[in-house]
C-alpha cells in the first residue's frame, strides 16, 4: 500500500506507473484553458515503453487485488469518494480550467458525479448465483457422458454462476468529462477486482492525475491504478494492443472506436465501447412544446453541445413544426455565451480552436445543403476563447450531412415529418443509436414509439437519466452496457462451476 503524500506532489507533472510517480520520457506539453487560451499546466508525455510498463504493472498487481475481499476493495473506493468530495472545489476549478465547463457543470456534473460513482461502487453486490439443479435421467446422453468421466450414476447436477474479474482493463477516456467518465470506468472495474491503466484524453489529463492521487491516498495498492498521458497516438495504441491487457473500455468517437475494435478483435480482447451519438428527438403533434423545447435546449447547449446524448436531430411532426422551430430559435438566442466562470453563463467554449472551426464548418455546410439558420450561425464576439453560438438549423432533410454526422457542438437540426410511421423511420435512419427522445401528451403513444426506436436508451418526455439503468448504444454508437449493476457485469466474465449432486 502506497504511503500518503502531500496532495498535489507529483500529480499532473509525472506519470503514475506501478505505484510510483514517474518522469515522462517525452517531456511535457501545455494544457490550455479553452476559455482564456492561457496555459493551465504541463502534462506528461509518456513513451510507448512507459505505456507497456504501466500494463505490466497492472498485470503484476492483478492477482493480489482480485483476491482481496470485495469489502476491502469497496472501502478503498469509499475513502477515495470522501477525499474527492473534500477537495471538490479545487478539483472543479482545475476541471473548469481544462475543459471550459461552466462552474455548475464542473462542480456537479464532473467532480460531483465522480464522487457519486465511487460511492456507488463501494456498495458490495453478490458475485455468485446458484443455478437450479438439473436432473440427469438414466439412459440419457448426459448421464452416459457423466459416467464415462467417472462422475457417478445418473442424478442431480448442481451449478453456480460466478462473476470473475476480466483482468487488466485499459480505460481510454474522453475529453468532455475528465472526472465522471474515468470514474465510471475505474470504480466498477476496481470493485470487480480488475486493475486498470488509464489513458486520459490529451486535452484535459490533469484532472485524471488528481483522481489517481486520491486513489493512492485512499490506499489502492501499487500497480492497481496506472495513468499514462500523451498526445502521441502510439501511447494509446500501445495500451490497447498490450498482451497484458484483457479488456479495453473506450469512450470517444466512432472512428477511433472502430480502430480499437479492430485491434481488440485480433486477440479476442473484451471491449466496452461508448461511441458517438446523433440523438433523435421525436416531437409528436400532441406534445407539450414548452417541455420539449426546454429538454432539447438544455441538453444541446449543455457543455457547449460536447455531449453524445444530446438530442441534436429534432424530428417534428408538421402540426407543431413551425411553432417548435420558432421556440427553439428563441431559446437558443436567449442562451448566454461567455466566460464559464461567470454565474449567468450557460454556454462556455468548446475544447479547442480546431474543434470550434470544425463545428463552424458544419454550420456552413448546412447552409450549402439548404438548411435555414434561424438562430446563431455566427461566431460570438470574444477576444479570447473558443466560442460557438448556439445554432438552430431548420428545414433540414435526413440526408444532409449536418443531420447525419455527429457535430459535437451546440448545433441542432430540425427535420419535419408527416405521421408517426415516418417519424420512426427517420429516427431509425441513422448510423447512430445511443439515446433518442419522444415527446407526446399521450404516454401510451410515446411508449409505443419509444419501443420502435433503435437506440440503447429512450427518454419519454424527459432528458433525465436514471443512473441505475443500462447505458450504451445500438449500431455505431457502441458495444456493451454499463452504469449501475450493468457496469459490474461489463467488467467481469461469467464462469460456471458444476458438480454432481
Amino acid at each position: 500500500m502506497s504511503a500518503a503524500r502531500e496532495p498535489g506532489v507529483g500529480a499532473g507533472q509525472r506519470l503514475f506507473v506501478g505505484g510510483d510517480w514517474v518522469e515522462p520520457d517525452g517531456g511535457h506539453y501545455e494544457v490550455v484553458d479553452p476559455a482564456t487560451e492561457r496555459t493551465v499546466g504541463r502534462a506528461p508525455e509518456a513513451s510507448p515503453d512507459q505505456a507497456r510498463a504501466a500494463c505490466a504493472a497492472a498485470r503484476e498487481a492483478l492477482g493480489p487485488w482480485s483476491r482481496t475481499p470485495p469489502e476491502e476493495r469497496a472501502a478503498v473506493l469509499a475513502r477515495a469518494a470522501g477525499l474527492i468530495r473534500d477537495r471538490l472545489l479545487p478539483y472543479a476549478e482545475l476541471a473548469q480550467a481544462e475543459t471550459g465547463a461552466t462552474t455548475g457543470t464542473a462542480r456537479a456534473m464532473q467532480v460531483g458525479v465522480a464522487v457519486a460513482r465511487f460511492r456507488r461502487y463501494a456498495r458490495v453486490e453478490p458475485a455468485e448465483w446458484p443455478i437450479a439443479p438439473q436432473i440427469n435421467e438414466a439412459g440419457g446422453g448426459t448421464s452416459h457422458a457423466l459416467q464415462a468421466v467417472g462422475a457417478g450414476k445418473a442424478g442431480v447436477t448442481g451449478a453456480l454462476a460466478v462473476r470473475q474479474p476480466v483482468g487488466v482493463v485499459a480505460c481510454v477516456t474522453s475529453y468532455n468529462n475528465p472526472w465522471a467518465n474515468p470514474a465510471g470506468k475505474v470504480a466498477p472495474a476496481l470493485a470487480m477486482g480488475n486493475t486498470v491503466v488509464v489513458k486520459p484524453a490529451p486535452q484535459d489529463p490533469l484532472s485524471v492525475y488528481r483522481m489517481a492521487e486520491a486513489l493512492e491516498e485512499a490506499g489502492v495498492p501499487r500497480g492497481v491504478v496506472n495513468v499514462v498521458s500523451g498526445r502521441a497516438v502510439a501511447v494509446g495504441e500501445t495500451a490497447v494492443s498490450s498482451p497484458d491487457v484483457d479488456m479495453v473500455s473506450f469512450t470517444g468517437s466512432t472512428a477511433v472506436g472502430q480502430r480499437i475494435a479492430e485491434a481488440c478483435g485480433r486477440d479476442m480482447r473484451r471491449q466496452l465501447m461508448e461511441l458517438g451519438g446523433k440523438g433523435a428527438a421525436v416531437v409528436l403533434d400532441d406534445a407539450d412544446l414548452a417541455s420539449a423545447v426546454a429538454g432539447i435546449g438544455t441538453t444541446f447547449s449543455f457543455y457547449s453541445g460536447q455531449i453524445c446524448t444530446a438530442p441534436t436531430r429534432v424530428l417534428a411532426q408538421r402540426g407543431v413544426y413551425d411553432r417548435l422551430v420558432e421556440q427553439l430559435a428563441l431559446y437558443a438566442r436567449r442562451l448566454r455565451v461567455g466566460d464559464p466562470r461567470e454565474a449567468d453563463t450557460v454556454v462556455g467554449p468548446v475544447i479547442s480552436a480546431a474543434h470550434r472551426d470544425r463545428v463552424e464548418s458544419y454550420v456552413e455546410l448546412g447552409r450549402k445543403e439548404g438548411a435555414v439558420v434561424v438562430a446563431g450561425g455566427e461566431r460570438p464576439p470574444s477576444e479570447r476563447g473558443f466560442y460557438v453560438a448556439p445554432t438552430v438549423l431548420a428545414d433540414c432533410t435526413n440526408d444532409m450531412r449536418t443531420v447525419r454526422e455527429e457535430i459535437f457542438g451546440p448545433v441542432v437540426t430540425v427535420v419535419p415529418f408527416d405521421d408517426e410511421e415516418e417519424g420512426v423511420a427517420l429516427a431509425n435512419d441513422s448510423d447512430y443509436g445511443l439515446i433518442d427522445y419522444v415527446w407526446s401528451a399521450d404516454v401510451a403513444r410515446a411508449f409505443r414509439v419509444a419501443r420502435r426506436l433503435r437506440a440503447g436508451g429512450v427518454g419519454v418526455n424527459t432528458v433525465g437519466r436514471n443512473m441505475e439503468a443500462p447505458f450504451g448504444g445500438f449500431k455505431k454508437s457502441g458495444v456493451g452496457r454499463d452504469v449501475g449493476s450493468y457496469a459490474l457485469h461489463a467488467y467481469s466474465e461469467v464462469q460456471s462451476i458444476v458438480w454432481p449432486g
